[in-house]
């Protein structure tokens, strides 16, 4: 956008810059268009290297865990809140720890 506001347009592309971009496409000898023979051979990733896919699904995320915590939400004292989260990184669990000492 330019900054009286207006919206500036990518200029179009004429017959010539299109004949001219064809030219230097088919002259890069080190990218050449893909041949329809070639789209017909075409394998996804996970077709051409299965194994390697299958060790990327399996590393994403956390490692599923026995005893999965639960997101809730509680309502505490300003004051209570601000003494856990000074007492620095851990300050939940420390918190959780209390509680389970209060459960027995």
């Amino acid at each position: 956008m330019h900054r009286d506001g207006q919206i500036k347009r990518a200029p179009l592309v004429t017959d010539d810059d299109e004949e001219e971009i064809q030219r230097r496409i088919a002259s890069d000898h080190d990218a050449p268009e893909i041949t329809d023979e070639q789209w017909a051979k075409a394998m996804t990733f996970e077709e051409a290297l299965p194994e390697l896919a299958a060790a990327l699904r399996r590393s994403r995320g956390r490692p599923p865990v026995e005893n999965p915590k639960e997101t809730i939400s509680i309502r505490l004292s300003r004051d209570v809140l601000e003494h856990y989260r000074g007492t620095g990184k851990g300050w939940q669990t420390r918190i959780e720890e209390i509680l389970r000492k209060a459960m027995g």
